[in-house]
């Protein structure tokens, strides 16, 4: 990458494929779609073939986006999106460590638990669940970014412009600067700095909150850093 010279700089990453993981659930699909939309080349992966290629269908004709199974749509590209649901988290992981070595991993999952007061963060033993994807997968790059981001908004096709600022956290200045681009690559979107990898914790608990605020005034709200 070329020298930054301010943290407003960043690469040109218009030439990465991005797989998502989990593409077949509403957050995978819309990331998809939006990315897609950018001209990049998606392959949304899942335990099945035939429901990865339907899920991909779906987002409409003449869009980059194939469908797989997640081990080779994890091994054919160049960025891969984590967007399983939290139970699944630790054994799709586990079972995809040697395909994802070598490859930069954006884990945007939300360890969250819902009853009748509404939704709340989960305890999860490595700190979060970005770390626990670093824990999983040591011969990968892994980035946490993408936590506060309405499928609802990604999928609506009306919605041309999505107003939200990405936190964006890891150790790798690299990789953090590659995924704030991808990030800006939706318009409407910037994709901001958060901090170190062990600061996802609050970044993935505090969508418990934008959940709840949506629910109370049936909004899709994100977030936008002031100052920046």
């Amino acid at each position: 990458m070329a020298e930054q010279r301010t943290p407003h700089d960043l690469p040109d990453v218009s030439s990465l494929s991005v797989a998502v993981l989990g593409g077949t659930g509403d957050q995978g699909r819309g990331l998809a779609l939006r990315l897609a939309m950018a001209g990049h080349r998606v392959v949304i992966g899942s335990r099945s073939r035939e429901r990865a290629q339907t899920a991909a269908d779906e987002l409409g004709e003449g869009l980059p986006v194939v469908g797989d199974e997640n081990a080779a749509a994890a091994r054919g590209c160049d960025v891969v999106v984590v967007a399983v649901p939290w139970d699944g988290h630790r054994a799709l992981l586990e079972s995809l460590a040697g395909d994802l070595a070598g490859k930069l991993v954006v884990d945007c999952v939300n360890p969250l638990g819902f009853d009748s007061k509404g939704p709340y963060a989960l305890d999860v033993p490595e700190g979060s669940a970005a770390q626990q994807a670093e824990a999983l997968l040591p011969d990968s790059r892994v980035v946490a970014a993408f936590h506060h981001v309405s499928a609802v908004v990604l999928l609506d096709p009306g919605v041309e412009e999505v107003d939200l600022d990405v936190l964006v956290l890891g150790d790798d200045r690299d990789a953090t600067n590659t995924v704030r681009a991808l990030a800006a690559r939706i318009p409407g979107v910037r994709g901001i700095y958060g901090g170190r990898l062990r600061n996802a914790h609050q970044v993935e608990a505090l969508t418990a909150n934008i959940i709840a605020v949506n629910r109370r005034y049936k909004a899709h709200a994100g977030l936008r850093i002031t100052d920046v």
